[in-house]
């Protein structure tokens, strides 16, 4: 074993945590902004409905992929330095400006989406990651 893999201790629990309350925060945001972001994305719910795509596989993409978001930010906030919940709110805010805002900036100036959808979209996982480095850096495993 690496000195690399005997310093990151996965909280499986803390990460299951992190990513359900995120996936929750997600619900509640995209309810606010629903019909800012329908405007933004140019869609209608009556599209969503119609389009034959199974209704629950966004939700089991949103939730795998918010799952591996919360491991890689308990990784890297724990190769870092001390395992805090500081340490992990720090870690996903610069995880977030270092590659989700950066990459969403060039998609999003590509494709001629609007400012407010990038506020949308970008605002929701700026406060999703610093939520899920709270409760993974803040919970350390026994």
């Amino acid at each position: 074993m690496t000195d690399t893999q005997s310093r990151v201790r996965h909280n499986w629990w803390a990460i299951l945590v992190a990513t359900a309350a995120c996936f929750v925060f997600e619900a509640v945001w995209y309810t606010v902004f629903m019909q800012a972001w329908l405007d933004g994305t140019g869609r209608t719910m009556d599209f969503f409905k119609h389009s034959g795509m199974n209704e629950y596989f966004p939700y089991a993409v949103a939730f795998i992929g918010t799952a591996i978001v919360a491991t890689g930010i308990s990784c890297i906030t724990q190769l870092t330095g001390p395992q805090t919940a500081l340490r992990g709110v720090r870690v996903g805010a610069w995880l977030w400006f270092g590659f989700v805002l950066t990459t969403w900036s060039i998609e999003y100036a590509y494709e001629v989406r609007p400012l407010s959808l990038l506020g949308i979209n970008g605002g929701f996982w700026l406060l999703g990651m610093i939520l899920i480095g709270t409760i993974v850096g803040g919970w350390k495993k026994k």
